[in-house]
């Protein structure tokens, strides 16, 4: 009997050493992928998903958008399963693994970048479309980033929204206006390229023409807006950005702009001037707004869109005059077909959810850039 206690107890000292060594290992590789340590996780960026319902709710507790956020790209390492189940990544594999695998430990790395699409002036407002890489400076959240990628784009593929205020006060022109968004729609979208869609609203945004590249039928939807009632234009704004745009899939860059028109008195909205700002910042959306204001005189609601314009990039146009509003038109179109798209490593940076702002700078100062005025990160 003790001969045969000894001849087994070698036997369980390796069988329990075999079982006990996958256990380290997956510890080892599942601190080494923490989120914490290697920035936003992959699974992250592709589940993150807008919310569905169009009930208005406070813009701050949306997720952010996927290419507004950093993007992170995998090292040629494998990367693990996901750990879900409550597994570790190492457990969730097959168990059968030879002593060479399981003396191997894998490594995950991601590297965080942003990218944004901008445009340059000069003190003339002409757009400046030849700059090098080495003539601007990024600032990510107030510090120096790292710019991993640089290039002139003339052509990017368009997702743009027009949203044009149907209510009561805009009746003067509108007919005017209908006719020239009609006309800036058939110049800028190509067929198979770009995509935009059609919004009225007064007191609720209605879809006239969903996202299409036929031009046909989005002016179908701007002939079919029909002026009454009264005006709910940050409610309109949010819910373009985040029902449409949010949710319109982008395989590289693009160019997200909205054209609204409006005299900018909002009196019926159930969110509020920056909420809507903040969902189209979390929508990766510029605005460029066109005053239906006939007055002469700059009041409150151009006040109003001089604000939303500034705040995502764009412009504010106050056309007094109705061939002012196809000068506008075209204006936008010029700008949309002028852009320089950049990738860029913020430092520092954290997963926290936490709005970060974006300032990039020219060497010469005499040029003006605009872009968007940050981004959400990740949580």
């Amino acid at each position: 009997m003790k001969l045969r206690i000894l001849l087994l107890f070698p036997v369980l000292i390796g069988s329990l050493a075999s079982q006990t060594a996958p256990s380290a290992s997956s510890s080892t590789a599942a601190w080494q992928s923490s989120p914490e340590e290697t920035g936003a996780p992959a699974q992250q960026q592709t589940q993150t998903t807008p919310p569905t319902s169009t009930t208005k709710a406070p813009a701050s507790s949306k997720p952010a958008p996927n290419s507004a956020t950093p993007t992170p790209s995998s090292s040629s390492a494998a990367t693990p399963p996901s750990s879900s189940t409550g597994q570790s990544p190492v457990q969730a594999e097959n168990p059968a693994k030879s002593d060479s695998d399981e003396s191997v430990t894998t490594i995950v790395s991601a590297v965080n970048e942003v990218r944004v699409v901008f445009t340059v002036t000069d003190r003339h407002g002409h757009y400046i479309k030849d700059l090098k890489r080495n003539e601007f400076k990024v600032i990510d959240d107030r510090q120096p980033a790292e710019l991993r990628s640089f290039r002139s784009e003339t052509d990017l593929p368009l997702q743009v929204g027009l949203l044009v205020d149907a209510s009561n006060s805009v009746r003067d022109r509108f007919k005017f206006e209908q006719e020239a968004a009609i006309e800036f729609l058939n110049s800028i979208i190509r067929p198979r390229y770009d995509r935009a869609f059609v919004v009225g609203f007064d007191a609720t945004p209605e879809v006239t023409q969903d996202f299409t590249d036929n031009t046909q039928s989005l002016s179908s939807g701007v002939r079919m807006l029909r002026a009454g009632g009264g005006t709910a234009m940050y409610d309109a704004l949010y819910f373009a950005c985040r029902d449409k745009l949010l949710k319109q899939e982008q395989s590289g860059p693009v160019r997200r702009a909205i054209i609204l028109l409006s005299d900018g008195d909002d009196n019926l909205s159930h969110v509020t001037r920056e909420e809507a700002i903040d969902m189209a910042a979390r929508a990766e959306v510029i605005v460029y707004t066109i005053s239906t204001n006939v007055s002469g005189i700059k009041d409150n609601g151009d006040k109003v869109l001089k604000r939303i314009a500034e705040a995502t990039g764009g412009r504010a146009f106050f056309p007094f005059q109705m061939r002012d509003v196809s000068d506008a038109f075209l204006s936008i179109q010029e700008e949309l077909r002028s852009q320089y798209a950049i990738a860029y490593k913020p430092a520092n940076f954290a997963s926290d959810g936490r709005y970060r702002t974006i300032e990039i700078l020219a060497q010469d100062r005499g040029l003006k850039v605009r872009t968007r005025k940050g981004y959400y990160a990740p949580k």
